[in-house]
């Protein structure tokens, strides 16, 4: 009757209490309960492949994925881009006397102006971009050399900045606004366009200058010290970037909401980019009701007031003109890849397909015998 009685109790998957030397305590049980999911007893779905399940997949990914490749390429291949690299290291580049005189140190800018023509008109809105090359934002250091409570408006933090922003903290023993490497080291061309008419006069296209920001780094991210609207007053006491020629309370002082902390160029600059050659927007030309096309074809000159120096770490500048569509700017890495896969995978069918053809009815005959 005991051992009944042990063996019933085993199968329900407890173990009974073990007695101690001392005649006390118990031994705890460690087998798993005996339920579905402990014993792995789940039921799962375990397909049989086959040339009949997996031939239609091939040739449903390569019929699906081929033409929204070749309208994904098509797209991008329709937006117009242009591309004008004005960093002066040709000594036949108009911008060759400044790359080669600019220094932060140089106390009053250089200009020159760059000629191009459009070989064809640019339509809808247009995007100015600048672009740099052989620049590392995305360096450790160069990454966290940042004050984020300075830059949303904290006063402490803009008395007192984070020693991440080491050896741009402080200045001539005052705190630096803003601090960090990656604010000090803000790109501060100023980039011009104009169109030159056929009787040869110079017409200057509209930049605007707003809205080139994210939403949320505008409104959230980054906020100039509240307590008053005078932000000469706010941040006195402060001192500017060394490499800076003005303190960010004269970024923009003709337009309030673009200014100090909440400067949509030093936004855009303070994302950093993940790659050394990027583009950051700069300016948006935006299409005129009564002006078709935005840019029409013709010579323009691109007139550029030379404040960044590049040549220390072997960089390249360059000004890119381009529209967008609804997958955003031009790129036709997604479409190619799209069109490789559909074809990768069509051609597998083709390949398998011709195999089960030539050899599953042989396999098929032997099993028979058998």
């Amino acid at each position: 009757m005991m051992a009944s009685n042990y063996n019933a109790k085993e199968e329900d998957g407890h173990q009974p209490a073990a007695i101690g030397h001392g005649g006390a305590g118990t031994v705890k049980n460690k087998k798993p309960d005996n339920t579905a999911f402990k014993q792995q007893r789940l039921p799962a779905w375990q397909p049989i492949l086959t040339a009949g399940t997996v031939l239609p997949a091939f040739f449903v990914i390569g019929l699906i994925f081929i033409p929204i490749g070749i309208g994904l390429f098509v797209t991008s291949n329709n937006i117009k881009e242009l591309e004008i690299d004005y960093t002066g290291v040709d000594m036949s580049s108009p911008c060759y006397n400044c790359s080669q005189s600019y220094s932060w140190n140089s106390t009053k800018p250089c200009t020159c102006s760059v000629p191009f023509s459009l070989d064809q008109p640019f339509e809808s809105n247009v995007f100015m971009y600048y672009g740099l090359s052989n620049f590392y934002q995305n360096h450790r250091r160069y990454v966290k050399s940042r004050d984020d409570s300075q830059l949303n408006g904290d006063k402490a933090s803009l008395k007192s900045p984070s020693k991440e922003c080491e050896p741009y903290r402080t200045s001539d023993e005052k705190p630096i606004a803003p601090c960090g490497a990656i604010a000090n080291s803000l790109f501060n061309d100023t980039l011009e366009l104009y169109y030159i008419d056929p009787n040869g006069s110079r017409t200057a296209i509209p930049l605007v200058k707003k809205g080139i920001a994210w939403w949320t780094d505008k409104h959230v991210k980054f906020r100039n010290p509240g307590g008053n609207d005078n932000l000469t007053v706010v941040f006195q006491g402060t001192s500017k970037p060394v490499n800076w020629r003005k303190s960010v309370y004269e970024l923009d002082p003709s337009d309030p909401d673009n200014n100090g902390f909440i400067n949509e160029d030093f936004i855009v600059w303070m994302r950093t980019a993940a790659l050394p050659t990027f583009r950051k927007l700069y300016r948006i030309i935006h299409k005129k009701p009564n002006m078709t096309p935005t840019l029409p074809l013709g010579r323009y000159i691109l007139e550029v007031t030379y404040n960044y120096p590049v040549r220390s770490f072997e960089g390249r500048k360059r000004m890119i003109l381009s529209t967008i569509s609804w997958m955003g700017g031009k790129n036709p890495f997604l479409g190619i890849a799209y069109i490789t896969v559909g074809s990768v995978c069509f051609f597998l069918g083709i390949v398998l397909l011709i195999i089960h053809h030539k050899y599953g009815n042989r396999n098929h005959s032997a099993d028979i015998r058998s």
